[in-house]
């Protein structure tokens, strides 16, 4: 393959279409192994950045590493700037762009919060399984994490460094509002379903089909990188697949993530389910974005 470990296109570069230099190829290739065997041979040392690839098994350090960009990148003169380095730092801290399944930016309506200042906040915390918090807020428990929604304010926050800072997220924003406005007294039933055995079965497809396709992108071929990602959000390992966690983004909503590891022969595979009550607390919209939700948490797992 063409574009090496580092992320380098090397089918765009002169240097490889002259012959005067090859690919590195994914890290946990055969085409890095004898690239790191040229290199030790010919310049008496391998590239830090392929080798770390290489020993970690990982295909392409900007998309597969949770530690990009590294210490391999900035202490060395190639292949990316300072700059560079500083932007994808920058913004490996940012929220995914909320969007609906038709592709336009994602608004919350303004009613949502105007409806939930009227409720009841000690039936809302019963209901909800959340914790009151003087004077006008909630704790909904958010994956192995707390956040605050502030009615007082009309926001979510979340509590960094020992302060209740703002929460830009939209997504999270209307999928938390939602929950609270129609999460209801039906308790867990045990019992896994997928979309396909929900009365809306019909919804999910088309533009509403489940967003996995990134995340097989990116883990299916990565089973260490997904299991990683699920443990970081507190996920609960199953004996199932050939790696699989339960989530928890709200306190009655469990989702079940499978994930089968592709190879040479078979493509990689992802399911989600979730338990049976979750059509008595969402919509089918609600749970089409409650697994987009966890999915982008998934890919952005630092």
């Amino acid at each position: 393959m063409p574009t090496g470990a580092c992320g380098i296109d090397c089918d765009v570069c002169k240097l490889k279409v002259a012959g005067i230099c090859s690919s590195c190829g994914p890290g946990n290739s055969d085409t890095a192994a004898r690239k790191l065997a040229a290199q030790v041979r010919l310049l008496g040392a391998p590239c830090p950045i392929l080798a770390c690839a290489q020993n970690q098994q990982i295909f392409y350090c900007s998309r597969d590493c949770r530690s990009f960009p590294c210490e391999n990148f900035s202490r060395g003169p190639y292949p990316y700037s300072e700059g560079y380095l500083a932007m994808q730092k920058r913004r490996r801290r940012q929220k995914p762009p909320g969007r609906t399944p038709s592709g336009t930016v994602l608004t919350v309506p303004a009613e949502y919060w105007e409806e939930l200042k009227t409720r009841d906040i000690d039936q809302l915390c019963r209901l909800s399984l959340a914790a009151p918090k003087p004077p006008r807020g909630l704790l909904v428990p958010f994956f192995n994490r707390s956040i605050l929604v502030d009615l007082e304010n009309s926001a979510l926050r979340e509590r960094i460094e020992g302060r209740w800072q703002p929460v830009d997220y939209p997504l999270l924003e209307l999928v938390m509002q939602v929950y609270l406005l129609n999460v209801t007294e039906t308790p867990l039933t045990g019992e896994r379903v997928s979309v396909h055995d929900l009365k809306d079965a019909h919804f999910f497809q088309g533009p509403h089909t489940l967003k996995t396709a990134p995340l097989l992108e990116i883990f299916g071929r990565n089973l260490p990188g997904f299991i990683a990602a699920a443990r970081q959000l507190g996920g609960a390992k199953l004996d199932l697949a050939g790696a699989a966690f339960m989530l928890l983004p709200l306190p009655k909503i469990p989702v079940y993530y499978l994930l089968w590891e592709g190879d040479e022969e078979f493509e990689a595979n992802m399911t989600v389910l979730f338990d049976r009550s979750i059509e008595r607390h969402l919509t089918a919209d609600a749970i089409w974005g409650i697994v987009q939700l966890v999915s982008d948490m998934l890919v952005m797992s630092p």
